[in-house]
């Protein structure tokens, strides 16, 4: 048997890992495997042309929220022009099963749950009857199943294929599967209790893909700190083996529980060479009832405590996660909840809009959690009893801009001046992309730039001198072409002749082939400049030097 595994990425640096579990495990079985990726981006005609230069007698597709109308497209194309067997499964198919399987004829079966044994099962030529989590349609009737949830550990994925295939794009890595949190929103409740694969074979891995040239190893453990002594000894395995068995290149991102982080942890952390972990943590809300309800367990002080531990260490990038569109949230509590986050200053602050998930408890439930959604992936909330369609399209324009502004990591200086003339910085943020929707300007970094100095800069209590410093420094630590716009750029003599003198003496003479940018400050004597060397791994920036001047002297 011949079996073809196509996974439709929604960007081309990231890399499914379910098809390569799935073709370790028919390939077990006896069958003959082959994985195709592409891209959401690529033309259908362009990704039929990759199915159709395979041989096979069935092909499956991982099917998410971003790629299902592409999935169902080209199954629909293979039904039809190769008349093969297609099978879907992945999270977007597992909960409605029934639903795929009325409203789209041409797909055969549909697996809930994990695939690798069902898949198995097939390969070796298992009765469909007699298959845990596959639904199909007999004698005219559609047979649905229940969600399989396996009890042994997946095959091993990482075939030479398949690290062929990485060629530098992230790397994803599992060493346990299911999560000990039921949230209403979420899927990864419904897989069970946590089950931890082998510690000693998970190290294998990470060393693994460590050298495989990818940049980022991404751990899609959904709460990689369930158990702390294990994570902990993961931790510390990769900061022993850092530059030693893996490279210093590369770095290593978990999703992380906050109120599971002890002192140990921190112990260990706070060891870790800068840049080598990134840590997701989903803080959602700060409105308690909402999190009562939704039935995540918070504890908020313990939160942020360790929230702010974290930033301190100043090694760990650090990308916190808030929902607009939980059940109680209104704006107000939303915008309070913000405010409260931002004060921890993580490197990213990323706004999210709530999904209602097949499968999920908040949309089975839906009379309770009383939620308008979209009936198209990815099933975006449109609009909640505590907030109207319009406060959430005020919201996603808050998001656009507020990306821009603090998660780009473009204005850091800029935003903590910012911030600290604000006492709501929700409110002046929104205020913000409000003005930048009225102007209308082209989307470039430079019209955004002037748009900050112009809104800001006639804001009561700020000093145009100082801003226009900030945004000076920000355009050059964080941006290697060394080029201001127009507007910020300071033309006076003493920048030549300060670069000349730098060049001059042998401590701060540039190195060979290392650019250099420089401007005067306006709102005190100084000189700064900046080499672009030696990228900050967590901040993203480059090292700003400043220097006292006589300005009436030069």
């Amino acid at each position: 048997m011949k079996i073809l595994f196509f996974a439709l990425n929604s960007k081309y640096i990231h890399s499914t890992l379910a098809p390569w579990y799935l073709a370790a495990s028919v390939e077990d079985a006896g069958a003959q495997a082959t994985v195709v990726e592409g891209t959401i981006n690529e033309k259908i005609d362009d990704l039929y042309r990759k199915i159709e230069a395979c041989d096979f007698d069935i092909i499956g597709f991982s099917t998410y929220i971003w790629n299902k109308k592409y999935v169902l497209e080209l199954a629909k194309i293979v039904k039809k022009k190769l008349n093969k067997t297609v099978i879907l499964g992945g999270p977007e198919v597992s909960y409605n099963a029934r639903e795929i399987l009325e409203e789209n004829p041409y797909v055969d079966a549909v697996i809930s749950g994990e695939g690798e044994e069902p898949f198995y099962d097939i390969a070796v030529g298992k009765n469909y009857d007699e298959i845990s989590g596959l639904c199909f349609r007999k004698n005219g009737e559609i047979i649905v199943r229940e969600p399989h949830v396996s009890k042994k550990n997946p095959p091993f994925p990482y075939s030479q294929k398949y690290l062929d295939s990485l060629s530098g794009r992230i790397a994803y890595l599992e060493t346990s599967r299911g999560c000990p949190f039921r949230c209403a929103f979420c899927l990864s409740g419904r897989q069970g209790s946590v089950r931890f694969f082998d510690i000693e074979e998970s190290k294998r891995k990470i060393l693994l893909l460590a050298n495989s040239g990818t940049q980022t190893v991404k751990f899609i453990d959904r709460t990689f700190n369930a158990d702390r002594k294990r994570a902990n000894e993961i931790f510390s395995f990769i900061i022993d083996k850092y530059g030693k068995k893996i490279p210093t290149s590369v770095c290593f991102h978990f999703e992380i529980e906050p109120n599971l982080v002890d002192d140990e942890t921190i112990k260990v952390i706070e060891k870790a060479p800068i840049g080598l972990f990134q840590f997701e943590i989903g803080l959602q809300s700060y409105n308690a009832k909402t999190l009562q309800y939704i039935y995540r367990r918070s504890n908020l002080e313990k939160t942020e405590n360790v929230i702010e531990k974290i930033v301190s260490l100043g090694n760990i990038h650090v990308h916190v996660d808030l929902i607009a569109g939980l059940s109680f949230e209104t704006l107000e509590s939303f915008a309070d909840g913000f405010n409260k986050a931002l004060k921890l200053r993580p490197h990213m602050l990323q706004l999210g809009f709530l999904k209602m998930l097949h499968g999920a408890q908040m949309r089975e439930d839906n009379e309770r959690f009383e939620a308008e959604y979209s009936s198209e992936p990815p099933y975006e909330i449109i609009s909640t009893k505590w907030l109207s369609k319009r406060e959430l399209n005020m919201l996603h324009t808050f998001e656009d801009v507020f990306e821009k502004l603090y998660n780009s990591g473009r204005f850091p200086r800029t935003c903590e001046y910012i911030f600290s003339l604000c006492e709501n910085q929700f409110s002046a943020i929104m205020s913000f992309g409000e003005y930048c929707e009225e102007k209308c300007v082209s989307n470039t970094l430079d019209s955004f730039t002037e748009l900050l100095y112009n809104f800001f800069g006639e804001m009561r209590g700020f000093d145009k001198k100082i801003l226009r410093d900030c945004l000076a420094l920000d355009r050059l630590s964080t941006n290697k072409m060394g080029v201001l716009p127009e507007f910020l750029k300071v033309r006076s003599p003493v920048i030549k002749k300060m670069l000349n003198e730098l060049e001059k003496d042998k401590a701060t003479r540039r190195e060979k082939n290392v650019k250099r940018a420089a401007t005067i400050l306006l709102s005190r004597p100084a000189f700064s400049y900046v080499d672009y060397k030696n990228l900050h791994k967590v901040k993203k920036t480059y090292k700003i030097h400043e220097m006292y001047i006589n300005i009436d002297e030069n």
